[in-house]
């Protein structure tokens, strides 16, 4: 058991460990917040193109949507980071990250979108139209909040999966100044404060989702 708590649980380790895990847990809450706002934007936009009337502006987006939900993020991060330069485009691992992530989540991202604007009865619309409100009016002021609402759950489900996500990359993020920790002091209690850590960020945003989820089943 003495070993277990050594090994694990180290009070000092963890002492030692805390001031490099606070500086990946900078790196990991930029990144999110670049990627997670960037995908949202991106994934509005492009729902908004698939569900265009313009032939060549939907189908553009569906393909888009299509190609990078199919590609693993690490395959698009690998060719952003390791196969632009080739073109003479070199970038720093966090843009390439940034990129990379941006690329695969907002095409998740749009199909949330479009599936809660899907959702919204069309009777919604026309009633906006009646009052005079123009297609762009209607679907900012009438359409898309009730979208947002509708899928809510799925937008706060797929952010907490992008903050997984950064734990795979081999930037200066939280779980990556862990492993380091752990490498240089011979004793895993680094990763386990970076899981605690990471539970406190993404617990409370579980729950969120779980009560929102049962109050949406209610009504």
């Amino acid at each position: 058991m003495d070993t277990f708590i050594y090994t694990f649980f180290n009070l000092d380790i963890m002492a030692q460990a805390l001031p490099l895990l606070l500086k990946g847990a900078v790196t990991t809450l930029q990144l999110c917040a670049v990627v997670i706002v960037a995908g949202l934007a991106g994934g509005l936009a492009l729902a908004l193109a698939a569900l265009s009337r313009n032939a060549a502006l939907h189908w553009s987006a569906v393909v888009f949507i299509d190609l990078f939900r199919a590609l693993p993020p690490l395959v698009l991060l690998v060719f952003v980071y390791s196969g632009l330069p080739f073109a003479g485009l070199r970038l720093t691992p966090f843009m390439a990250v940034v990129i990379a992530f941006f690329l695969n989540n907002s095409a998740y991202f749009a199909e949330v979108f479009r599936a809660g604007i899907n959702a919204v009865p069309k009777g919604q619309t026309e009633a906006a139209r009646a009052t005079g409100l123009s297609p762009a009016q209607t679907m900012g002021f009438v359409v898309l909040p009730q979208a947002v609402r509708n899928v809510l759950p799925d937008l706060l489900s797929n952010t907490v999966e992008v903050v997984k996500l950064t734990s795979v990359v081999s930037l200066s993020e939280l779980l990556y100044s862990a492993n380091m920790a752990r490498s240089v002091t011979y004793n895993a209690s680094p990763l386990v404060l970076a899981a605690g850590m990471y539970l406190i960020v993404l617990w409370p945003l579980v729950r969120v989702i779980s009560r929102y989820q049962r109050g949406l089943a209610v009504t």
